[in-house]
């Protein structure tokens, strides 16, 4: 017979899963009900927490599995975004991106800017990878901050794009059968893509890539004995945390119709990560929680003082100290990545 232990985990992952469909049920109900009264302040709000919940679940899968705590995934939502915006731009322009022998045009076109914005976080995540990994503990941290850095300080240097003050984005992207400038189609797309992400998290940590992750976050030397080597798995983690942060970049500054040096600066990282503590550390739909309790907080305490800084810091201080497994942890139990 399972014994108490067995039982009692069975019961925990039951309760946590019940929670990831309620909170999916919350996350359709919510925007619908919006849209229904005609409230499209709150369809915004829905489809902001939605699209920084995929930032998180990026940051996740590198932190929550694979113990790498990136201070720089803010280069990765930035540079997302900028690839939006600079595509736009471009288009808006009719100047081509590039002219090396081969002249690139801009786009309008969503499929080809997600697609090049996943492609652009991947590379500069493998570039960085490549070097932080090759580190641990607070080296790993301030040498992801400073490449975040960089890629801040760069995009503030190129007036072409805006500079300090940042691009508008005037011609609306687009997507082929959809129209994507409706609040509603746009929030439905955004969710798609959090929910895939989801998805391939879930896929990723319970196949055998998963569990090399994770017994690298632990242990590297047990998983170098068996004969696996600890960097590419961790790089590849990173690399794929990277791409899904790139992704909700490019989505954000569609959803702004703006791009700006502050979605690459070391503040926005540290949003993502509060995210993923708020909402619990490896669990699947914990940056969902806390990127929803973060926008409504900030939204709520924002309207009741200009110090709400103050108090989120008080309330993620209270979770860090009385609810290790954050606000999923607290309600669901300590079962994990269910």
């Amino acid at each position: 017979m399972p014994s108490e232990a067995v039982l009692t985990r069975k019961a925990l992952v039951t309760r946590e899963r019940l929670m990831n469909g309620a909170l999916v049920c919350l996350l359709i109900l919510v925007p619908l009900w919006a849209h229904l009264n005609d409230e499209p302040y709150y369809l915004g709000l829905a489809t902001q927490v939605v699209i920084l919940a995929l930032a998180g679940v990026g940051l996740n899968l590198a932190l929550g599995t694979g113990g790498m705590i990136s201070f720089g995934h803010a280069a990765f939502f930035g540079l997302g975004g900028y690839v939006a915006g600079v595509a736009a731009y471009h288009a808006f322009d009719g100047t081509p991106f590039l002219s090396l022998g081969i002249e690139i045009p801009g786009t309008n076109s969503l499929p080809v800017i997600w697609l090049l914005s996943i492609a652009v976080a991947g590379v500069v995540a493998l570039v960085i990878g490549c070097m932080s990994l090759r580190t641990t503990g607070v080296y790993f941290i301030m040498i992801t901050l400073a490449f975040a850095q960089m890629i801040y300080y760069l995009a503030v240097s190129l007036p072409t794009y805006g500079g300090e003050d940042g691009l508008p984005i005037y011609l609306r992207n687009e997507l082929p059968f959809f129209d994507s400038s409706d609040p509603l189609v746009f929030f439905g797309l955004s969710l798609t893509f959090l929910l895939c992400a989801l998805l391939l998290v879930h896929r990723l940590t319970g196949s055998r890539f998963g569990a090399a992750l994770q017994v690298a976050r632990m242990n590297e030397t047990r998983l170098a004995t068996v004969g696996i080597p600890p960097f590419p798995i961790r790089l590849t983690g990173f690399v794929v945390s990277g791409m899904i942060t790139g992704l909700a970049g490019a989505l954000y500054a569609d959803l702004n119709g703006f791009v700006g040096p502050s979605m690459l600066a070391w503040q926005r990282s540290g949003e993502i990560m509060i995210f993923v503590i708020l909402g619990g550390v490896g669990r699947l739909f914990g940056p969902v929680v806390g990127a929803a309790v973060f926008v409504l907080l900030e939204t709520w305490l924002g309207e009741q003082t200009h110090h709400w800084q103050f108090f989120l810091g008080l309330i993620l201080l209270a979770v860090v100290l009385f609810a290790r497994g954050g606000v999923m942890g607290l309600i669901a139990g300590r079962a994990r990545h269910v």
